[in-house]
């Protein structure tokens, strides 16, 4: 009973016993208070009747004369068996025999003596029986009270039958209600073993493993849920694939040169001092482009491991500007793009991690040269407003198609344009400003260009 099918079954059959059960009572208790009070009443009219009849034509006489010569007018008027109980309370005549004296309580008797109509139900005579006493009345005066008692065997034995069906009916309910909480378990641990066993597959790494339970509840939903999370397993694991061959490739492209030039300059035929010192411009110069991408990755990782954190510090945001202007102005010159800046004079400063926004800035700027051509302009420019700073970079380059707009800035994706890398640099971007509680959004025409918007609060988060 563990298993939810267990637990299920449980719950469904305690819930009904105890409906059934309090039901069950309720009626019982219903049907003996119906049987009883027909009794009751049947009881109360005859010795009412019973009593008038004595006020009305015997008052005149004592209580002990009428019993000796009118006794018949009593019992006449009923079924049930009759006694006389005079004013002390002493039974004076019983329709079944004169009894001096008796055990039974007498609660009905007191109640008729004190001038109100009594009833009784117990155990007289070895028998079930209920009594209904009533005050006898002489001139406005109690005489005595008159009783009739009647058994209530046949009455009981008709309860008794009725809770025998009543049980038995119960008892079926029940066992409908055991084989319906059975149905309805399986109905939902099947699908759920089905979910289960997907899950283990895609577990055991086989993704290609599907869900098949098609239902419109939140069994479904989950199955849905899973097919998805496998798909979306199944394309991070491409991009993860196309990521590692694009890494591979690009490390494989300055090592190559390293190398070649390495072999070169211990060639003694082909040293001279221009071939040196070109062999060694290039072999610094790959070597710088080794680092950055290694630097790029190890950022990656240990973004995706949540184990950056910014270290914030005053932040004069002009200097900043004008550092990575200086920084990437050369290369714009080299490259024949227009690269300008452009700020307010009023720039507050902010309390913010320099060195990531500067690696901020270097990338997406970096990113926006690499896909502008010779001629083409990219423009740096940063705003203060509502408490907020506002930084934009424009460029004319060949723009991003639309079906990859969405997904630029995820992890591994690389874009279908020539100049595109390996694909972390804009996930490390919105990694940085989404750690800055800021947000990244980015903007582009195929042929007319891109432009990237960056907000960044002025307090630190």
């Amino acid at each position: 009973m563990r298993g939810i099918k267990g637990r299920l079954t449980a719950s469904f059959i305690i819930v009904i016993l105890i409906s059934v059960i309090a039901l069950e009572v309720l009626l019982i208790y219903t049907i003996q208070q119906n049987y009883y009070g027909a009794l009751r009443g049947n009881l109360t009219n005859q010795v009412k009747i019973s009593a008038d009849m004595y006020s009305k034509y015997y008052s005149e006489t004592s209580l002990e004369e009428n019993i000796l010569y009118n006794v018949d007018a009593f019992w006449n008027q009923s079924n049930a068996r009759v006694e006389i109980i005079d004013a002390n309370g002493n039974i004076i005549m019983d329709s079944l025999g004169v009894i001096p004296g008796r055990d039974e309580p007498m609660y009905d008797i007191i109640s008729a003596l004190d001038d109100k109509t009594g009833d009784w139900v117990g155990v007289m005579d070895g028998g079930h029986v209920m009594a209904v006493a009533y005050p006898l009345k002489s001139g406005g005066e109690i005489v005595g009270a008159l009783r009739l008692i009647a058994s209530t065997d046949a009455i009981d034995n008709e309860i008794q039958d009725t809770t025998k069906i009543l049980i038995a009916i119960g008892a079926f309910v029940v066992f409908i209600v055991v084989l319906i909480s059975l149905f309805l378990a399986n109905s939902i641990l099947v699908p759920l073993n089905e979910v289960t066993a997907a899950a283990k597959d895609m577990a055991a790494g086989n993704f290609q493993t599907r869900s098949l339970t098609k239902r419109n509840d939140e069994i479904g939903r989950l199955s849905d849920t899973l097919n998805y999370m496998a798909d979306e397993i199944i394309k991070r694991e491409a991009l993860k694939n196309e990521f590692i061959s694009s890494v591979s490739h690009e490390l494989r492209t300055p090592l190559t040169s390293i190398l070649g030039w390495a072999i070169t300059l211990q060639s003694k035929e082909l040293r001279s001092n221009e071939t040196l010192d070109d062999g060694l411009s290039i072999i610094a110069s790959e070597s710088d482009r080794l680092t950055h991408m290694v630097d790029e990755l190890l950022d990656f990782s240990k973004f995706t491991a949540g184990g950056i954190k910014l270290e914030y510090k005053p932040v004069n945001l002009a200097d900043l500007i004008l550092r990575i202007k200086k920084l990437l102005s050369p290369r714009a010159e080299r490259e024949n793009i227009k690269f300008t800046v452009s700020y307010p004079k009023n720039l507050p400063d902010t309390m913010s991690d320099s060195n990531r926004l500067k690696q901020l800035f270097i990338n997406i700027i970096d990113n926006a040269l690499n896909f502008t051509e010779a001629g083409g302009t990219v423009h740096f420019q940063a705003t203060y407003s509502n408490n907020a700073y506002t930084f934009i970079v424009a460029d004319t380059g060949c723009g991003i198609p639309e079906n990859e707009l969405p997904l630029v800035k995820e992890k591994f994706y690389k874009g279908s344009s020539a100049g595109s890398k390996n694909g972390i640099g804009l996930s490390i971007c919105e990694e940085i400003v989404t750690l800055m509680n800021g947000s990244l959004t980015i903007e582009s025409e195929v042929g007319a260009g891109t432009t990237v918007t960056v907000v960044l609060p002025r307090e630190a988060p």
